[in-house]
C-alpha cells in the first residue's frame, strides 16, 4: 500500500490499553514512544498486539505543547 503521508515511523507494539470505544497503541520506535489512539474495531481488524511491528503513520498540520 502506498500512502501520500511522509511521516512513517516503524516500530514495535507494546501495549494495547483498549477503552469502552477506543484503544491506546503504544509503538516503541527506536526508544521513543509513539501513542495513538484508534477505534476498537480498528485494533481488531489490524490484529493490533504487543509485540508485532507496525508503523506510524503521522499526518497533522501542527502539534502543540503546553506548560504552566
Amino acid at each position: 500500500m502506498k500512502i501520500s503521508a511522509r511521516n512513517q515511523l516503524k516500530g514495535k507494539i507494546v501495549e494495547v490499553k483498549k477503552g469502552a470505544t477506543t484503544s491506546h497503541v503504544r509503538i516503541d520506535i527506536g526508544g521513543a514512544i509513539v501513542t495513538a489512539s484508534i477505534t476498537n474495531e480498528a485494533v481488531d481488524e489490524l490484529g493490533l498486539a504487543v509485540g508485532k511491528a507496525a508503523t506510524a503513520v503521522i499526518k497533522a498540520s501542527d502539534v502543540m505543547v503546553g506548560v504552566d
